[in-house]
């Protein structure tokens, strides 16, 4: 007999039929607990490098290529859990198209499976917003967005942040959109910024372009000039852990967020 709580202070008492153990039980609460398990950004990133390589060719990189398994959404056929999820793809579906990848261990699969979940919480929250226009949303990265301050498209803009001229064909828009609402979730190690402070106390940061064994070379925001240091003259050289792009999160409405996607979803290297 095992007693659950109910409220503080009352509980209630349940007899199990005698098939059930102990392993029952428990397995019961921790199916529900696999399947909210909250991943990191690293294992996130991890995943989608690991979804690139095993998953994309027949999924497509919004996870929605095959009829009925709209993986990219969270909708699966055969599998609820995390666990079950990571078993279908080591194992594959016999009699269909997907088939075992044995070759994947298991924290590698794990790291799909959290990548699959980012995939559908941001998706989610892309599909609900209202139809965008991109000529709108040109006007908004120009203005109120302010975004050519630190990015460039074609020959227009800054170059202190990334060139955003083909970001349409290189980012998903549920990326892009996660990307302007929480810029920290997801930096890309080729847009980290760095921090340099010389022996004499100057500080700079700056967008890392390069380094070797003796020097370091940095874009300093400010001048947008390169600038290299030393290595033996520095007291400090750090990377910085937040973003320097500001969320937008409550600087935008729900249909200029939707305009700026769709003008940053149409660079694809044209002229704009």
């Amino acid at each position: 007999m095992i007693k659950f709580p109910l409220s503080l202070g009352e509980e209630r008492s349940t007899v199990w039929p005698k098939p059930f153990s102990l392993a029952c039980v428990l397995a019961a609460f921790v199916s529900p607990l696999l399947a909210q398990h909250e991943y990191t950004e690293s294992e996130i990133e991890a995943g989608k490098a690991q979804y690139a390589i095993n998953c994309v060719r027949c999924h497509g990189p919004d996870g929605d290529n095959i009829t009925n398994a709209d993986i990219g959404h969270g909708k699966f056929r055969r599998a609820n859990t995390d666990a079950e999820l990571i078993t279908l793809m080591r194992e594959g579906i016999p009699g269909t198209r997907m088939v075992a990848f044995p070759n994947i261990n298991e924290p590698n699969a794990q790291t799909i499976v959290a990548y699959l979940r980012s995939m559908a919480s941001t998706a989610a929250a892309a599909a609900a917003l209202p139809p965008g226009d991109a000529t709108r949303g040109k006007t908004i990265f120009e203005g109120k967005g302010a975004c050519r301050t630190c990015h460039r498209v074609g020959d227009q803009g800054s170059r202190a942040g990334p060139d955003l001229s083909q970001i349409g064909s290189q980012r998903r828009v549920v990326e892009l959109h996660r990307s302007i609402l929480d810029p920290d979730a997801e930096i890309v190690p080729a847009n980290r910024f760095v921090r340099v402070v010389t022996k004499d106390g100057s500080t700079l940061t700056g967008k890392l372009l390069n380094q070797d064994s003796f020097t370091v070379q940095i874009l300093d925001i400010k001048d947008e000039k390169l600038k290299s240091f030393p290595k033996s003259n520095l007291r400090e050289y750090t990377f910085v852990n937040n973003s320097p792009m500001p969320s937008y999160k409550d600087k935008l409405s729900t249909q200029e967020l939707s305009d700026l996607l769709s003008y940053l979803a149409s660079l694809k290297g044209q002229a704009n």
